[in-house]
């Protein structure tokens, strides 16, 4: 009888590890979509990930409804003035059908013809409704210096708009 709860136990285990895998690696997917739409100034592919109740809060503190975050990702990314951008140090939490996505962006701006290089961290909040992951809010923050990941964590990276 013990045996047989054992190898209950570790069926039930094995299911719910492997479907929460797969719930991991969709979100990675959708977080790496996220960054490239930001790149390429995808609206329509963007506008699929995030929820009608969507906000934004950016690393002013100001709140930035869905329609006036769409209309800024039109041309959101510019590579003649963002040379260089990557993210980093992807961190996901699943609770229930409520996710955090975190990482850590670098970028390389030009800005008054000198270039200035930085990090922001993100955390964007999913839910998944209808069997879909859809991100609810996103809220971004300066990271200092002190607290920069390594280049180790790099996911992804993009010259002057270019994946690499």
């Amino acid at each position: 009888m013990k045996l047989f709860l054992s190898l209950f136990i570790c069926v039930f285990l094995g299911v719910s590890c492997a479907a929460q895998q797969t719930e991991l690696e969709q979100l990675k997917e959708i977080n790496a979509r996220f960054i490239h739409n930001f790149v390429t100034n995808d609206v329509v592919s963007h506008a699929k990930l995030i929820h009608p109740g969507f906000i934004c809060i950016t690393s002013q503190g100001a709140w930035v409804g869905r329609e006036e975050y769409l209309k800024a990702w039109v041309n959101g990314f510019d590579p003649e003035v963002i040379v260089y951008w990557d993210y980093r140090d992807e961190k996901i939490t699943i609770i229930g059908n409520t996710a955090l996505v975190r990482s850590v962006n670098k970028y390389t701006i030009i800005k008054n013809g000198e270039e200035i290089t930085g990090m922001s961290q993100y955390t964007d909040t999913y839910v998944k409704e209808d069997g879909n992951w859809k991100c609810i809010q996103a809220q971004i923050t300066p990271v200092a210096t002190a607290n920069y990941p390594p280049d180790q964590t790099i996911v992804k990276k993009y010259v002057k708009g270019k994946r690499m």
